[in-house]
């Protein structure tokens, strides 16, 4: 007979374990037989059969099923946006109108809106119009018109087509604020729920008001007050029944009931709003008469010139300065520029006028333009010929090498080295590895100065320059001065060869007008809320106040440089004559581009001339068509401003005794305009044959002086002929567009090419007097 193990001992403990352990799933088993025979109890007392089981199990299986279905509509319609920031304004454009500085407008851009008026101020006539042609039960749904939802499917349905909507304005607010306008029953779930989310949110006044404003009604308006500024020309305030009822029935199809495009087609769509009025009890019976013979009329869309390049550069300064200020929450501005309409408008027709003139003949076919005063306020943007046959603005977004209007940035960093205005230098041959650049008469002027240097736009000069002080050098100078662009970092960068935009390189000249203080374009003085709240004003608080990045002393001595320029070099047809000034001519490689870019005490502008294809225009340099057009903006410009001098160009009794000459007529076309001087300051002596051999085309090219005597007589034509071309020449890409090369002679081989004798080597000469030639007496 077997015993129980000890108490105490392991298998006792494990004995009584076992034992819990079977007696506790042996009672839990029991607990639940009993339980569900006592449950099976209950329920028969509610058994059903017949009928009453059919009806109970069709009623549950709708219920889970209808559960399911509620789950995955929900799941479908989830709004597309978290609901969370400005929901409001979600993808709201903005709606600026621009002004000149005596609150005149002269356009706009974005969207037409004005959300200034409030709900209290629009007629009672002008609501009752819109509630009765788009949701006559609004003041009195949850968002969803269930009954007019229910009468458009029967309508469409009828008709096999959609003749009817069923949407409520809450819905319609929903679709322009959140939604895209496609048609889809997902569109219209998320429509619905939208709805009902509005409503719980906002008031029935603020729905309505929402919808007034945002809704697009044709003719580029949004809202009541937009489109009843551009159809009639006054204020939603003023408008009479008739008016407002041809406003109600542009909700519908904003394009197809708009009164500019067809005003019969708008007159029957206000026809049936007036109906509905009377319909709906909001109007009697002979004030639907009374409308009905006096239609509306819309006022004539009269198309003024606007500055539509000097706009779009405005906008986009606009939308800056909100965004770096962070002025959100407003769309519809008002915004004060500093455009200088009457110059703008003259610039353009300077610019047209030279295309026409010249274009055809030198074979091109756009140009721009643009005007600064000295802290960067821009007056004028002239973007090309025709903005409406294309928008591209060739002043701040064409991106076109610079030419040889890059080259004071060189010699200002050469001044800021030591180098001095008259420091000499040799105008000779010079390679930077296979690099070596010529001029365009493939001569050297030999010893020379740095003025003379820039004067007559040398490009060895600036090439020595940059291998003596470095590339870097050069391109800190232009970045310092104000130039955003990126510059290349090979050697003929030093001759404009990084592509630049016009406004861009023009900013790069306001510190040498300014005396070396730097400033960056700017179009916006003020932005205002439509009510007139000030938001923002351009003052000393809210910028950075002037740095002078360059000493004056050397910015002067470049000014003095960059107005022999005019003076004497390649920029003569820029003179005004009655202030001081100075600028740059420009040519690139190929002559694709051409410019001058210039200033006086009062403005800074830069003008350029090319083809949108990049073709080549007919050596087209930019003393030939930019300099004279750069001097007819600029007497516009300056007119009734007192003449002030330049740092390093003072202004003395010689501009004084200069009259400001009235406006002038479209210079003729010039032959032979070049920015190389060929016969300039040559090395070699008139005694030498070799000069007389390789250089007898000389004789009918005026020397420096002669051209700066003629730029003062009447027959200034004669010395503008006097210049020569300025191209670039890069390398594996050298250009000879002034005739075949000149073979080397004898006397190449034994005295090397003209112009190239080491200083060192020149030998005194008796100097003779040059006789006076029938050349001489013209130039």
């Amino acid at each position: 007979m077997s015993t129980l193990p000890p108490r105490n001992s392991l298998a006792g403990r494990l004995w009584r374990a076992d034992g819990a352990v079977s007696s506790a799933l042996f009672e839990s088993w029991d607990f639940l037989k009993r339980s569900h025979s006592a449950y099976s109890s209950f329920l028969q007392r509610f058994r059903l059969r017949g009928p009453r089981r059919l009806a109970v199990d069709a009623l549950d299986d709708a219920l889970t099923f209808g559960v399911m279905f509620c789950f995955g509509l929900l799941a479908f319609a989830l709004p597309p946006f978290s609901g969370t920031g400005d929901v409001w304004n979600r993808g709201r454009d903005f709606a600026v109108t621009f002004t000149d500085g005596n609150g005149e407008i002269i356009g706009r851009r974005g969207i037409r809106q004005d959300d200034a008026i409030p709900l209290a101020e629009i007629p009672p006539h002008m609501i009752k119009a819109v509630l009765a042609t788009e949701d006559a039960r609004f003041f009195s749904h949850f968002g969803v018109d269930v009954i007019g939802t229910f009468r458009a499917i029967v309508q469409n349905a009828r008709a096999n087509d959609v003749v009817q909507g069923g949407s409520s304005l809450t819905q319609q607010v929903a679709k322009n604020l959140f939604l895209s306008p496609e048609r889809t029953i997902r569109r219209k779930v998320h429509e619905a729920f939208l709805a009902m989310w509005i409503e719980a949110r906002l008031s029935k006044e603020e729905i309505l008001k929402l919808y007034l404003d945002r809704s697009y009604l044709g003719g580029g308006a949004y809202g009541l007050e937009a489109a009843s500024q551009f159809y009639f020309g006054k204020s939603v305030r003023d408008v009479t029944l008739p008016e407002a009822a041809m406003l109600a029935g542009l909700f519908k199809a904003p394009t197809k009931y708009a009164p500019h495009n067809n005003l019969a087609v708008a007159r029957t769509r206000a026809n049936t709003v007036l109906y509905r009025m009377l319909d709906a009890g909001f109007i009697a019976q002979g004030e639907l008469l009374e409308a009905r013979r006096a239609p509306a009329t819309p006022v004539d869309q009269r198309i003024a010139d606007s500055p539509n390049w000097f706009l779009d550069f405005a906008y986009r300064d606009t939308l800056a300065v909100i965004d770096r200020y962070g002025l959100s929450g407003d769309y519809v501005l008002e915004v004060k520029t500093t455009i200088d309409l009457p110059l703008q408008t003259a610039a353009q027709n300077i610019v047209n006028q030279e295309l026409a003139l010249n274009g055809e003949a030198y074979h091109v076919s756009q140009g721009a333009a643009v005007v600064m005063e000295l802290d960067g306020a821009v007056n004028a943007i002239v973007g090309g010929k025709d903005y409406e046959a294309s928008q591209f603005n060739r002043a701040t977004d064409a991106l076109r090498q610079s030419g040889s209007a890059f080259k004071p940035f060189v010699y200002l960093a050469a001044l800021l080295k030591g180098y001095k205005p008259d420091d000499p230098v040799v105008d000779g041959p010079v390679a930077v590895g296979d690099w070596a650049p010529r001029n365009y008469s493939g001569k050297y002027a030999g010893r020379t100065t740095l003025t003379n240097a820039l004067a007559h736009s040398y490009n060895s000069v600036p090439v020595k320059l940059m291998i003596d002080i470095g590339r870097s050098t050069i391109i800190d100078t232009a970045h310092l001065a104000g130039i955003r662009g990126t510059l290349e970092t090979w050697a003929p960068m030093v001759l404009g060869t990084s592509a630049l935009s016009l406004i861009d390189l023009t900013t790069g000249y306001i510190g040498f007008a300014s005396g070396g203080v730097p400033a960056q374009p700017y179009a916006v003085l003020e932005i205002r809320r439509s009510n007139g709240d000030l938001l923002y004003r351009r003052g000393a608080d809210d910028t950075m106040p002037p740095r002078r990045v360059f000493p004056e002393e050397k910015v002067a001595e470049l000014n003095i440089m960059l107005n022999a320029v005019v003076k004497s070099g390649t920029g003569r047809r820029a003179d005004l004559g009655f202030a001081p000034q100075a600028g740059k001519t420009g040519t690139n490689q190929g002559y694709r581009d051409a410019w001058y870019i210039g200033y006086t005490g009062h403005h800074v502008a830069g003008v350029w001339f090319g083809n949108d294809d990049f073709t080549p225009m007919k050596e087209v340099t930019g003393g030939l068509m930019p300099a004279p057009v750069w001097q007819r903006i600029m007497v516009e410009a300056e007119r009734g401003l007192e003449p002030v001098g330049l740092a390093g160009v003072p202004y003395d009794e010689s501009y004084a005794m200069a009259a400001l000459p009235a406006p002038l007529a479209a210079p003729a076309p010039v032959s032979d305009e070049t920015d190389q001087a060929r016969g300039a300051d040559t090395a070699v002596q008139d005694g030498d044959v070799n000069s007389v051999l390789t250089g007898m085309f000389d004789l009918f090219e005026a020397s420096p002086a002669a051209a700066t005597a003629a730029a003062t007589t009447a027959a200034a034509a004669g010395a503008r002929a006097a210049a020569g071309p300025e191209t670039l020449v890069l390398p594996k890409a050298n250009v000879e567009t002034g005739g075949q090369p000149r073979r080397p002679g004898l006397f190449d081989e034994l005295f090397g090419p003209p112009g190239a004798i080491p200083a060192a080597e020149e030998q005194p000469k008796k100097k003779k007097k040059k006789q006076k030639n029938f050349f001489d007496s013209i130039f």
